[in-house]
């Protein structure tokens, strides 16, 4: 029965995507705002409501391997896996935005992470303290600020044919409620029953938080984004993994430090560098020819099987 919920929950994640990027996209039209700036507020904000519910629950039972291994292992897979497969589709055109700010920043809050998590300003015990986690939502604030500040700048060109068959905006609004709603549903029971199946097996809290969890969860940013670049919309697929990754940093580890501090042995360095390292390929790729070809895609997509193979050998 387990399996069989697997497979509808994927068909719901396929569908709700598919309406989700449909929305956002009229929407981003609607508002002339760039699809960049949709993907990276809308798209991929929306699209970490699951991991921020996955975190908040494991911070509240005193569970912080499920808090920090979801955010950890969610960035992991949305720039090397998600990243990866998406541009394998089609290369991700990257603008100077992109460059100077988007990809810095995101390799930012990834370092100031493992600065936190190993209390490098403070010493002692590691651990997430409450004001750590101000300091993390102070962050979300300023990348939510200047990012709506710079999108209505650098708002889309929009085709005359475009013009004459978008929809209404309250028409897009309730299809991306909607698609959003059906993604998140469909994530849910997925991530349920992958980790159902996973304990029955005798699998650790922190293996399950940094695998299956943290890809379930992060199974609507990898149906958002290879939607979004079916539609050759490359931009909003980018826009929805780097909003994704500074989102699950900033505000959900930093909401989540607030209802309890987060102390994770757990999660070793090897995880907070890999994670670093994947932000810091995405910069570096981002500069190249101004886009992420195929070739680094599949680059990225290696990385992350070779993770995956290493986290295997040592839960054995």
């Amino acid at each position: 029965m387990e399996y069989v919920i697997l497979i509808i929950s994927l068909v719901a994640i396929v569908f709700g995507a598919d309406r989700f990027v449909d929305g956002s996209v009229g929407i981003a039209r609607r508002l002339k705002i760039s699809d960049f700036v949709i993907g990276a507020v809308v798209v991929g904000f929306g699209t970490s409501f699951p991991e921020l519910l996955v975190s908040l629950k494991g911070a509240i039972s005193g569970n912080a391997d499920v808090a920090i291994g979801n955010v950890v292992g969610s960035n992991i897979f949305n720039v090397l896996g998600i990243l990866g497969v998406t541009a394998l589709l089609f290369p991700i055109a990257t603008t100077r935005e992109n460059i100077r700010r988007d990809a810095p920043f995101c390799f930012g809050v990834s370092i100031l992470l493992v600065l936190l998590a190993f209390n490098f300003f403070t010493g002692g015990e590691t651990v997430i303290s409450r004001l750590e986690g101000i300091v993390l939502i102070a962050v979300f604030a300023s990348f939510l600020w200047m990012t709506l500040r710079k999108g209505s700048q650098n708002s889309s060109v929009e085709t005359e044919e475009q013009s004459s068959n978008r929809k209404p905006l309250w028409y897009s609004i309730v299809v991306a409620i909607m698609g959003l709603a059906v993604l998140i549903l469909g994530c849910h029971f997925f991530v349920e029953q992958a980790v159902l199946i996973a304990r029955n097996f005798g699998v650790s809290d922190a293996y399950i938080s940094i695998t299956l969890i943290a890809c379930g969860t992060s199974l609507p940013e990898l149906a958002a984004s290879v939607a979004a670049a079916l539609k050759k919309n490359t931009q909003m697929a980018l826009g929805n993994v780097i909003g994704s990754n500074i989102f699950n940093i900033t505000f959900i580890l930093g909401s989540s430090s607030l209802v309890r501090p987060l102390h994770s042995p757990d999660i070793v360095l090897t995880d907070y560098l890999v994670m670093t390292g994947a932000a810091l390929l995405l910069m570096v790729f981002a500069k190249t020819k101004v886009r992420i070809s195929r070739w680094e895609g599949a680059l990225m997509f290696a990385a992350f099987v070779a993770y995956n193979i290493w986290l295997v050998s040592m839960q054995g």
